[in-house]
């Protein structure tokens, strides 16, 4: 969409997960039918949003960085109105409210259709505020504008909220209860994708497999994650689908065997564990035991045998003691991880962890614990890498590489980065290359 003179112009700055693009993607649809379009630097916006995560402090520090800058420039440009959408909205609302900050708008992630209405609120010299959180919203009908997209891949949003209350997660204080959207509006968000071209989407949802909808007695499941993962698949062949995340406790046989039989579907599987310790699980409130997660993992090598598996793991816990991080690294070694996410805990304001347990674990244990368990996956990541050197492997070119305009970068189905000669190809082409060497992070092919 072009911009007229007239026309009033969003910018929109994301942090965090997966969701939280997505969001800002269903933002800019619901402000687009207002007569706002979007652009790409906030000096030239009437309406810049941040898109604002709570899941770790780090991530809150870099928001109220950005907020300093953004506040500067709106003091050298009075028409220029600033907003904090998402978690920290949620979390932090009368944080962000108080005169110093400086903020006009402050919205949860239930609230975004009222966007336009708080907009004209705040125009008016009101606060436009909203953090209710909803056991209904789903933004299923809103067509999410995909502004900053690569025309090759999308995120479709399935299912909003969490139920699983992890004893240090701020999720279900931020984006409240579990719900799951139509697969009527799914599939026809992803049929959209198709029809524009776009050749793979990413399923959302904080626990992905807990997707159902029910029938009209509201009991019996008239469509679980595995119908749905397979009724996306059979849409068309070339749209390559995966999802994001998996909890341990709800990955179904049955969804590994629909994985198994849709080529199209990536062989690639987000697991979280957070611990190998099953004190610390039981502590984390995770809801398995580490025999039960090993247990999943040995369905997944047996049923996909070809199959990546990532995690996310967290370093120093509230008591976690040497033994408890041993057995993080057994796990490693037995789960034998292709990729990993790994943080060291960082206290929540309000979570069952901070209400009842001492984060008694000193910083610099936790950075060296860190530091072993990230040395400790760059050597599995690398033999990971190394099995793919010299075979032909399937990649989806998504566009350039950082390093060269003479270098394409893509990804297999395992969800490996491979970084390969442009030729006569661009982002969007299926091609076979073959791997000559590798780092843990990337495939480098021919």
């Amino acid at each position: 969409m072009i911009a007229s003179s007239h026309t009033p112009l969003l910018y929109i700055e994301t942090y965090g997960c997966q969701m939280n693009v997505n969001d800002s993607e269903v933002v800019a649809s619901v402000m687009r039918e207002h007569g706002y379009a979007t652009c790409s630097a906030a000096e030239n916006a009437d309406l810049a949003l941040i898109n604002t995560c709570s899941i770790r402090e780090n991530a809150e520090l870099r928001v109220w960085r950005r907020l300093a800058e953004l506040r500067a420039l709106k003091r050298k440009n009075p028409r220029l109105m600033l907003g904090v959408i998402g978690c920290m909205a949620e979390r932090l609302k009368e944080k962000l409210l108080e005169q110093e900050q400086a903020v006009d708008l402050v919205v949860g992630p239930d609230a975004y259709r009222e966007l336009p209405n708080l907009v004209s609120m705040a125009r008016a010299g009101q606060k436009g505020v909203n953090v209710e959180l909803s056991r209904e919203e789903t933004y299923a009908e809103i067509a999410p504008v995909r502004y900053e997209s690569n025309g090759v891949s999308a995120f479709v949003s399935i299912m909003r909220g969490c139920n699983n209350a992890c004893s240090y997660c701020v999720v279900p204080y931020t984006r409240g209860a579990e719900r799951s959207r139509s697969e009527q509006s799914i599939l026809r968000e992803v049929q959209a994708l198709i029809d524009s071209g776009y050749k793979e989407v990413t399923l959302l949802g904080q626990n992905v497999n807990s997707y159902r909808m029910y029938a009209d007695d509201g009991k019996t499941v008239a469509c679980s994650f595995a119908q749905l993962l397979e009724k996306v698949a059979l849409l068309s062949p070339e749209m390559r689908v995966r999802f994001s995340t998996s909890h341990p406790k709800d990955m179904s046989d049955e969804a590994l065997h629909v994985i198994a039989q849709y080529r199209n579907i990536c062989k690639s599987i987000h697991l979280p564990a957070q611990s190998g310790s099953a004190r610390m699980l039981k502590l984390m409130n995770r809801k398995y035991t580490r025999e039960e997660y090993l247990e999943r993992i040995a369905a997944i090598r047996s049923i996909l045998p070809t199959c990546s598996i990532s995690t996310d793991l967290i370093a120093g816990f509230c008591t976690e003691t040497e033994d408890d991080h041993r057995q993080t690294l057994s796990l490693m070694r037995e789960a034998a991880y292709d990729f990993a996410f790994m943080f060291m805990y960082s206290e929540r304001p309000n979570t069952k962890a901070a209400r009842r347990y001492a984060d008694d674990v000193p910083e610099e244990v936790k950075a060296r614990r860190l530091s072993e368990i990230i040395a400790l996956q760059g050597e599995l990541s690398l033999k990971s890498k190394q099995q793919y050197v010299g075979k032909p492997v399937e990649v989806l070119a998504e566009g350039f590489s950082k390093k060269s305009q003479e270098l394409l970068f893509g990804r297999t189905s395992q969800n490996m980065v491979a970084v390969f000669p442009r030729g006569s190809r661009s982002a969007g082409d299926y091609l076979t290359v073959v791997p000559t060497r590798c780092t843990p992070a990337t495939l480098i092919a021919e």
